[in-house]
């Protein structure tokens, strides 16, 4: 969900603060047998270059607490707002049995390469789990991230739901286009599951089309969620691509 450069920033980030706070509890004297002062930070930077790991381990931690923080933060909006409202079919495409042990959600931009990097799994896992699984499929385009294409994407999958024996493969074929999207990519890909054309480009003209997305980003926003895929995998976020372990893990399924 997020590029290399933020993953790194966000670790060198959490080293930065690890090495801070061990500075900052020495010079305070919190530190059991430190002194304070230049004689602490030299006798400190000394140790931490002898060790390095030590940061790492520190960091790792911070992190650990971070997402713990960030864990429970979603879950009590999840819970807030109620599990049931990313099941909204005004909102979501979704499909499978309404009592099925297992629920997945997912929020994604056809634009957006890490869901595309999500695409092999989710297929496969829709294939062998579409009976028992509760499905919802949520749009929630970023063009600001991703390129301009991603909200007519976006439209054109919500129109074809009035095609809803499309909606899926229309779904999959969107995901797995390459490059930026554009409107010939888009309705050629439709055109190749079999779509009415003519109807699927009156029904994005539908104001209702351009609402329901509205609704679904202000959904995304509500659940503190910004950016893509993000997965509600039996009521718990999971934030990032997946892969077919992953998924497992995640649904507890074989």
């Amino acid at each position: 969900m997020r590029d290399i450069g933020s993953v790194v920033a966000a670790a060198l980030g959490g080293a930065f603060l690890a090495v801070a706070v061990v500075f900052a509890a020495a010079n305070t004297g919190y530190l059991p047998g430190a002194v304070s002062g230049p004689m602490a930070d030299a006798r400190i930077r000394s140790y931490l270059l002898t060790h390095p790991e030590i940061v790492t381990e520190m960091t790792d931690r911070v992190q650990a607490r971070q997402e713990a923080v960030t864990a429970a933060t979603a879950a009590a909006t999840i819970k807030k707002i109620g599990l049931k409202t990313f099941f909204d079919p005004s909102v979501a495409f979704v499909t499978g049995p309404e009592n099925a042990k297992t629920s997945l959600v997912e929020f994604y931009d056809y634009d957006c390469p890490y869901c595309r990097a999500s695409l092999p799994a989710m297929e496969r896992f829709y294939e062998k789990h579409k009976n028992d699984t509760r499905f919802s499929f949520i749009e929630f385009p970023i063009p600001s991230l991703h390129g301009p294409g991603a909200d007519l994407a976006a439209m054109v999958s919500l129109a074809a739901r009035r095609q809803p024996d499309k909606y899926v493969p229309l779904h999959f074929a969107l995901m797995s286009q390459e490059g930026a999207l554009d409107e010939a990519m888009i309705y050629a890909a439709a055109a190749k599951v079999g779509m009415d054309i003519a109807k699927l480009k009156k029904d994005v003209a539908d104001p209702i089309i351009a609402q329901t997305l509205a609704t679904s980003k202000n959904l995304a926003h509500s659940a503190g969620i910004d950016g893509t895929p993000t997965f509600i995998i039996n009521g718990v976020m999971h934030p990032g691509a997946v892969d077919d372990d992953e998924l497992k893990k995640l649904t507890k399924t074989s």
